[in-house]
């Protein structure tokens, strides 16, 4: 079991000149051997983690095997997961070929991660004085001096946005990497790393992690024969935690650890390098299209001769360079123009009597099924190369379990939806990328509206875009929209969007007006429910109502 020993005594631990301890490797627990075998199902961990990348297990039901056939991306190598320590200490008093030391670009002392020049000694200040500064993501290497590790690698950690986020995310993943090839050019052969993004610079604690651990298991995928041992550094309960719960994803020790982690790990991994993959800068080689000799074209008795030539040149000449299968797939550009205008024009010629209700502009160009089609596959796309953990941490849109006829159920929280902190277009994607697994087969969604009138909300317009976006297959697999504590104004606008959008999607709309009738349609223990939706609904309710499921007249006392 992995235990804080930061400053504790071990039998044979050699104290230093400054009265520390040094703990050898051989004192440290091995990640394959520590007997930490409830990673997965998060049992002790701090509730105040963030689980924005592993939702309730309830979420995502599996088949028997959990993997629903997919193979693992971090499948079980026993020599690797013995080359990796986890260690809850400073790492300056581990006796290990090197040690890392994140600070900033000029190398100060102040900067640089705590306790290191204290027990390391003045000559180490010193040193990094002559090395001329350091970039970020990059990293340099020095002595030691009074330290038990032969060598100091230095490496500077990004600063922290959430507009930068793959950017910071793959200077992270550089920082590791660096270290590591140091490492190896150093001739050296163990290291200890702590943590290299700092409070100051304000990088989230688990998708920093998540970077760390994928890179080094990256690394040591190609690099495994050069390194003896690479130790996880801690110095807080939340970072060990969060280390306890990722390793086994990237590391697993055996089989269920492996399968588990197919279902828990975050839909993008990184590269063979671990770092972020960025679809729209990624280059596409396609072969060249085919020439074709073209029958030669046969002149018309009605054509002047110079005209003849005209044709017969268009012909063999536009026909060897293009593709005529991606030629046939182009509409002509005026004809192409002509019907969106028509569109355009049969769209504003009505009054827009949603507009002057105050729903909202739900003007505008129904779309076709093929355009439908284009508009989710481009999303989906957009999405899958996003992170946005930012979005899923605002827990406005999660999976619970299934409802009692099965289907899988999406729950929204309207009081999380903070218009304010939102980036719209972001929340799409997050949308689309998270209902995709739902919308292949029947499912359900469940909306608290409770207290969700405080905040500010989108108009129908972005609502019935929204809808669009999720296509045909979303309208036609959704069983029902279960919307605890409607109001007023919330039962006009859904009457507004059955009038104007589309019937067939909120035609399915069951209003609920307590927890418990709520519970005759999804089980309790199928729901992760917010503390206020239950003072919600002791506040509202002092009576007991009637509900009507419209979908099968069946009337609820």
């Amino acid at each position: 079991m992995i235990q804080p020993m930061a400053t504790a005594t071990v039998s044979g631990e050699v104290p230093t000149e400054t009265g520390d301890f040094v703990v050898t490797l051989d004192q440290v627990p091995r990640w394959i051997d520590a007997e930490i075998r409830s990673s997965l199902e998060y049992e002790n961990e701090d509730p105040s983690l963030s689980k924005s990348f592993f939702p309730d297990p309830l979420a995502s039901p599996t088949e028997a095997d959990g993997s629903n056939g997919m193979v693992s991306r971090f499948p079980v190598d026993h020599e690797m997961n013995s080359k990796i320590y986890l260690w809850r200490g400073l790492p300056w008093n581990l006796e290990v070929d090197a040690v890392v030391n994140s600070t900033n670009e000029n190398l100060d002392e102040a900067h640089s991660s705590q306790g290191l020049h204290a027990a390391a000694g003045p000559g180490l200040a010193e040193e990094c004085a002559t090395l001329g500064g350091c970039r970020t993501g990059m990293a340099k290497v020095t002595h030691a001096y009074d330290l038990p590790a032969r060598r100091v690698i230095h490496t500077v950690g990004p600063k922290y946005a959430v507009k930068y986020h793959t950017a910071a995310e793959n200077a992270l993943s550089h920082c590791y990497r660096s270290c590591l090839e140091l490492l190896i050019e150093n001739g050296l052969r163990s290291i200890a790393m702590g943590c290299i993004y700092t409070e100051t610079k304000n990088y989230p604690r688990e998708p920093a992690a998540h970077v760390a651990i994928r890179t080094v298991r990256r690394f040591l995928e190609k690099q495994k024969d050069e390194i003896t041992a690479v130790v996880f550094c801690t110095s807080t309960s939340s970072d060990t935690e969060i280390y306890k719960r990722l390793l086994p994803l990237y590391f697993p020790r055996d089989k269920h650890e492996e399968v588990v982690a197919i279902s828990k790990l975050p839909a993008d991994v990184g590269d063979e390098n671990g770092e972020t993959i960025i679809h729209e800068r990624q280059i596409r080689i396609q072969p060249l299209p085919k020439k074709t000799v073209p029958k030669p074209a046969q002149a018309s008795a009605e054509l002047p001769v110079s005209d003849v030539g005209l044709v017969q040149r268009n012909s063999s000449y536009l026909d060897t360079y293009l593709d005529p299968a991606f030629m046939s797939l182009m509409k002509d550009p005026d004809q192409r123009r002509q019907e969106q205008w028509e569109k355009t024009a049969q769209a504003r010629g009505g009054w827009n009597f949603a507009k002057m209700l105050g729903f909202g502009d739900l003007g505008g160009p129904p779309l076709s099924a093929a355009e439908e089609y284009s508009l989710h596959s481009r999303y989906l796309t957009k999405a899958n190369s996003l992170n946005l953990s930012e979005i899923a941490e605002m827990k406005i849109l999660y999976r619970g379990g299934v409802d009692s006829e099965g289907h899988p159920v999406m729950v929204v929280v309207g009081a999380h939806f903070l218009l304010r902190c939102l980036e719209l277009e972001r929340f799409i994607h997050y949308v689309v990328k998270e209902f995709e697994p739902l919308i292949q087969k029947p499912y359900t969604i469940v909306y608290f509206h409770s207290a969700a009138s405080l905040q500010v909300q989108p108009d129908l317009g972005w609502m019935r875009r929204l809808q669009q976006i999720l296509g045909r297959k979303h309208q036609r697999n959704l069983h029902a929209i279960y919307v605890l504590h409607p109001t007023l104004h919330l039962k006009a606008t859904i009457f507004a969007l059955q009038m104007f959008v589309d019937k067939v999607v909120w035609k399915k709309v069951v209003y609920v007006d307590k927890l418990l009738q709520l519970f005759r349609y999804v089980p309790r223990e199928q729901l992760t429910i917010p503390d206020f939706v239950f003072q919600h609904d002791l506040e509202v309710n002092g009576g007991k109502g009637l509900i009507i499921d419209p979908r099968t007249k069946y009337v609820v006392g």
